[in-house]
């Protein structure tokens, strides 16, 4: 199957690239490199062996993409390409609104018109709000988001959700991301920010180099163990082969105009400091970090009760907050030199 990975040369979609290839499908990835580097294509080359087709192509042009989907005959999308920082969104809603949905509307108009049936979507917890009770599961009601990001991954959801039950043939499935964090265990791709990252392992790692003074943790004062925020943190490797688990269920899935969500935690829910502290013990280095304000638009704990995704997309987290942490620190070592 030839799929598209929209921002396939951003953190999660370079690293669902090569896991695509591992469990044999055809990436073929388009990004216009507003917040990603060409250089990644590099790493993706290394680890697979592979030059995957690529085209510098945003998803808000329809004419490109129709001529995308003339050359190329799909089999499946899947949807990564958005602006994912919360302040910023905070800051700049109508950039989310305008970026993250009228591309979500492209693709789907072009994909019922070229009849390409699977699509997987980017979607994030941050439907939930600050939920009620945890761990969430996919029943939990979504409340109104926190910030203009997540509000655009519900709008999405309800978008996709509607246009699969019009009747286009469509079969949909979006992944409710928790924390992804880490690199590819063969150091040669990662998260790679331009300007200050908006995430905060990337700022820790850089903290960590030297290339940044401090961290700010954001609030001390939270209902939690040690008053700082509560989340799910997410090996991006196993965050990646989700993605693939999520092709194949669509392929067995027979019933057209199908459409369905799932939690993609580890149903663990760890502090900022828990982080701090392990990426500390585990890497022999100090973090320099202090204790700032809140900021708005975070919430205050959440995590994943993940059985669904366990038992119907038979996807399990494999790799531990600890793994993850060494392994972004060991992207960091190998690019910091570049930077």
């Amino acid at each position: 199957m030839k799929i598209l990975v929209t921002g396939g040369v951003g953190f999660i979609g370079s690293h669902t690239v090569v896991e695509l290839d591992e469990a044999g499908f055809e990436p073929v990835i388009i990004d216009n490199l507003y917040n990603s580097n060409l250089d990644v294509l590099k790493g993706i080359k290394s680890i697979t062996g592979k030059d995957f087709p690529f085209y510098n192509i945003d998803c808000n042009d329809v004419e490109k993409v129709r001529s995308l989907f003339e050359k190329e005959k799909f089999d499946g999308v899947i949807h990564f390409a958005a602006y994912k920082a919360v302040g910023e969104s905070v800051e700049k809603p109508l950039n989310y609104y305008e970026n993250n949905l009228i591309s979500l509307l492209v693709l789907l108009r072009v994909m019922k018109e070229f009849d390409v049936k699977n699509f997987v979507f980017s979607s994030s917890c941050t439907v939930y709000g600050q939920p009620d009770a945890l761990p969430v599961t996919e029943l939990t009601p979504r409340k109104p988001a926190n910030s203009p990001y997540g509000n655009t991954k519900a709008i999405a959801e309800d978008i996709i959700r509607d246009h699969v039950y019009s009747g286009p043939g469509l079969k949909a499935l979006a992944l409710r991301y928790f924390n992804p964090i880490g690199a590819h265990e063969s150091s040669l791709i990662g998260e790679l920010p331009n300007g200050v990252p908006s995430n905060l392992v990337p700022f820790i790692t850089q903290t960590a180099a030297g290339l940044r003074k401090s961290l700010t943790v954001f609030g001390s004062d939270y209902n939690t163990p040690d008053g700082t925020c509560i989340r799910d943190f997410i090996h991006v490797v196993d965050l990646a082969k989700a993605h693939v688990k999520a092709l194949s269920l669509l392929q067995e899935t027979e019933t057209e105009n199908h459409y369905d969500v799932f939690n993609v935690g580890t149903g663990e829910g760890y502090t900022v400091l828990d982080l701090i502290n392990t990426f500390e013990d585990v890497n022999g280095v100090k973090v320099n970090y202090a204790i700032g304000p809140r900021r708005e638009g975070d919430v205050e704990k959440i995590y994943a009760q993940s059985d669904k995704v366990n038992n119907v997309m038979k996807w399990t987290a494999e790799k531990t907050m600890a793994d993850a942490l060494r392994d972004a620190w060991n992207w960091q070592l190998k690019i910091t030199p570049k930077q």
